[in-house]
């Protein structure tokens, strides 16, 4: 196997554990894609962002944020309020099951506020500055010349999760074909949003 090769096969293999993990972004592709819900929409925004990301990354702006603490610890503040507000929308749905149903006749967000919260839970959440532009930007830089093959295999995990749990999720429907599933999921994303807010507000208040 070439060189350009391997670094490709580093970086899929880097981007895959970085982005295989319960956080915001996964949780929102997962209840959309149960709900049959604007899944090309968030999948598009979610992998778009992570291949514009990867990309500052690759290009060396890991190094640059690296040396600016305040603007991590403003983005961990503003992310934990983000995280916070919509973990208790979802215990709100928890609470309420009747706006849980999957079928035509449960409540449907429109286009817009579906895109607005992909890219908020993108774009507020530092862990996607630290994972894909800090780390996986730093790591790309090991790789010399052949950086771009290395970014190239972490896009290629964006994408080949994303488009898998997005509509792959549908596979599991059978399961939330009862309002009592939804309730449970809605009450555990409540609980990972909080919990990462709670996080992100430490991790500010530490100064990253």
């Amino acid at each position: 196997m070439s060189s350009a090769l391997l670094a490709a096969a580093a970086g899929l293999g880097l981007g895959l554990s970085l982005i295989v993990a319960i956080g915001a972004q996964n949780a929102l592709v997962l209840r959309q894609g149960l709900r049959s819900e604007h899944v090309a929409a968030v999948v598009a925004v979610c992998l778009l962002s992570d291949v514009v990301l990867i990309t500052a990354g690759v290009g060396g702006a890991g190094a640059l944020v690296a040396r600016a603490p305040g603007v991590v610890t403003v983005v961990c503040f503003a992310g934990a309020a983000f995280l916070l507000v919509y973990g208790l929308l979802a215990a709100r749905r928890a609470w309420r099951p009747a706006a849980l149903l999957p079928d035509s006749s449960g409540a449907r967000a429109g286009l817009m506020a579906t895109v607005s919260t992909a890219l908020a839970l993108t774009w507020l959440n530092p862990h996607v500055y630290l994972d894909t532009v800090v780390l996986l930007g730093s790591l790309a830089s090991t790789y010399d010349d052949r950086r771009w093959w290395f970014g190239a295999g972490a896009a290629v995990g964006s994408a080949v999760w994303f488009v898998g749990l997005g509509y792959g999720a549908r596979l599991l429907r059978p399961v939330f074909a009862r309002p009592r599933s939804w309730q449970v999921l809605d009450a555990g994303i409540a609980v990972v949003m909080v919990a990462l807010a709670a996080s992100l507000a430490v991790r500010g208040a530490t100064g990253g």
